[in-house]
């Protein structure tokens, strides 16, 4: 299976009309309501450096239509809060895999 088949993708358009490209990397109930942990998506990552620290952001996920959803951005207070509970959830260990592969 080909890797990208693998990945959950999701393309943000800004103000200007440029696309960003980004990899769901976790989701997370809470609350009642979903939230996704997401990164820049980069195609070909074989000149990254591996101890660089990646940035993320946490979005909640709603659903619009039957087969779409929105991401939303949240706010601070509650992306501390959610970050917390995706790290005790042994991210670590996702980060791990996708460098194995």
């Amino acid at each position: 299976m080909n890797m990208d088949e693998e990945r959950d993708l999701v393309v943000f358009e800004d103000d200007a009309g440029n696309e960003l490209t980004m990899e769901v990397l976790d989701y997370l109930a809470y609350e009642g309501k979903e939230y996704a942990l997401l990164t820049e998506y980069v195609e070909d990552d074989d000149d990254g450096d591996e101890d660089e620290p990646i940035e993320v952001f946490i979005m909640e996920v709603r659903p619009v239509g039957e087969d779409q959803e929105e991401f939303v951005e949240v706010d601070e207070k509650l992306a501390e809060t959610l970050i917390k509970i995706f790290e005790s959830n042994d991210l670590e260990e996702v980060f791990d895999e996708e460098d194995e592969e």
